[in-house]
């Protein structure tokens, strides 16, 4: 089947064309937080922010990948693993592209992280930690999974039956039980946008 395969790389434009385009370098700001952290509320904030500075930006979410690209796929250690991976080929493209890609996935593992950056590439990945403390996602629980995961009905749930290994050196450390959501974006915009503006 391979031996089909002929990319054509070489005959679409150039990413360096696509930038100068757009008038901004891509990149993937990667949000990796607890369920309920503030990961989601806080990319459509910077999404917004983004825009109003001219910056053409996409948010691809946990939630709405698992409805259509990902629906096929369960929460098994294998599945996880390959809904990141997917979602990091499509950052890849998106940035290579010249677009300013905020990906919110829980990624609970340095693992799954490492995956991720290594398939977008390093100089072209941010790691946001929204760290939110799980007391605190517990109690938002906007989506009731934290109840259902304490009664048993959920699985391996993140936080409570399943770990979640909080980044050691992200690039941007928020928390959204601190600081509100203004000032999570503003401390993420003096990090990315130097890396952003051609």
């Amino acid at each position: 089947m391979e031996n089909n395969i002929y990319p054509i790389f070489s005959k679409m434009q150039s990413r360096r064309e696509k930038e100068a385009f757009l008038g901004q370098r891509g990149l993937t700001l990667w949000f990796t937080g607890l369920s309920g952290s503030g990961k989601s509320t806080v990319a459509v904030a910077l999404e917004k922010a983004l825009s109003e500075k001219g910056i053409f930006c996409r948010i691809i979410d946990g939630d709405n990948v698992r409805c259509g690209l990902n629906a096929g796929l369960g929460f098994s250690p294998q599945d996880r693993k390959e809904n990141i991976r997917r979602v990091a080929e499509v950052c890849r493209l998106f940035t290579q592209t010249g677009i300013v890609t905020l990906a919110t996935f829980i990624s609970p593992t340095r693992e799954l992280r490492d995956m991720a950056r290594d398939i977008i590439g390093a100089e072209d990945f941010m790691e946001i930690f929204v760290s939110t403390p799980i007391e605190e996602c517990e109690k938002r629980d906007v989506k009731g999974l934290y109840a259902k995961a304490r009664r048993g009905e959920i699985k391996e749930f993140t936080g409570i039956s399943a770990p979640f290994e909080a980044p050691e050196a992200p690039d941007v450390d928020t928390d959204t039980s601190r600081l509100s959501v203004e000032e999570c974006v503003d401390r993420i915009l003096d990090a990315a946008f130097p890396r952003i503006r051609l």
